[in-house]
């Protein structure tokens, strides 16, 4: 009988699939594969723990499928079998995968709701950290010690995450805005030129409108640089590219870890920004501090 096509995620090889963090993999799944597989998947992302030492016929009965079932499910998410997809589901939990926000189920308690979510964005944070190019990272932090301007732009959710730049950025010395209208960006992506800088910000990495705003600055002569969850149009406009990988779900739930990660990585390259910068410069910064906190400490005159 000849075996399923592994259903892997978009733009995935089954080699690239067996490196990859196995319960990512089920994860990133879910939403193809068949009905009678997807029950499976959520069964083990509900506990992979106890999956990991489950026999065929117990997956079987607690997923509610055949055994057949079971094993069409291990080579669809590109596994030899049953024992390979134990074996790597294993190694996963010894890198702390979480249950995605998928497992949630409409009885749980709201204690067991505050263990998913927190062990979820915990356990995906170190997953961010894992896979971030700090080459990438390095020659971004480069670039914004010589800007002479730089323009973050997002909609939504990564809108929040081009503000919270334009509050630390500022910081260095550099003009610095954060614009969430896509009219004003197009102005200012028009009006950018060589040592403007154009920080491109999108989850999805394909929103339309922030794909064209990089293009059009990297057509004026800007540097461009994407922070983006997935590879597509905006980082195609970038020269740049910094991938922050998460596994949320959107379909049902705000992409709170997506947001999170993006802002970390902020943090990351505003902190290394200032340590790379002049003594004189981070004493300002730190003068600043000090009047801020004493005005916050200070009493009613």
């Amino acid at each position: 009988m000849p075996q399923p096509t592994p259903v892997l995620p978009t733009g995935t090889t089954k080699m690239q699939n067996e490196a990859q963090n196995l319960l990512e993999v089920i994860s990133k799944s879910v939403g193809i594969l068949r009905k009678s597989d997807k029950k499976v998947a959520e069964t083990i992302l509900a506990d992979p723990s106890t999956a990991t030492r489950m026999k065929l016929a117990e997956l079987s009965e607690k997923a509610g499928v055949s055994e057949p079932t079971v094993v069409r499910f291990c080579n669809a998410i590109g596994c030899s079998g049953f024992q390979d997809m134990k074996i790597r589901l294993a190694g996963s939990l010894a890198f702390g995968m979480p249950s995605a926000h998928s497992v949630i189920q409409e009885d749980d308690g709201l204690g067991t709701v505050v263990s998913k979510i927190f062990d979820f964005n915990l356990s995906s944070l170190d997953w961010v950290r894992s896979k971030l190019d700090v080459d990438a990272v390095e020659a971004a932090v480069n670039a914004l010690l010589n800007a002479k301007s730089i323009h973050f732009v997002g909609f939504g959710a990564s809108s929040i995450v081009a503000l919270d730049a334009q509050q630390k950025f500022p910081l260095f010395g550099v003009q610095c805005l954060a614009t969430t209208d896509f009219h004003q960006m197009l102005i200012a992506a028009a009006m950018m030129g060589e040592g403007d800088i154009l920080v491109a910000i999108s989850n999805s990495g394909t929103t339309r409108e922030i794909a064209q705003c990089a293009k059009l600055a990297q057509d004026r002569g800007a540097l461009t640089i994407g922070l983006t969850g997935k590879e597509g149009p905006v980082s195609r406009y970038c020269t740049i590219n910094l991938l922050v990988d998460t596994l949320e779900n959107t379909d049902l739930y705000t992409p709170t870890i997506s947001r999170v990660a993006a802002l970390v990585v902020v943090d990351i390259l505003s902190t290394y920004v200032a340590l790379r910068r002049s003594p004189d410069h981070r004493q300002k910064i730190a003068d600043m501090k000090r009047v801020l906190s004493e005005i916050r400490s200070a009493g009613f005159v």
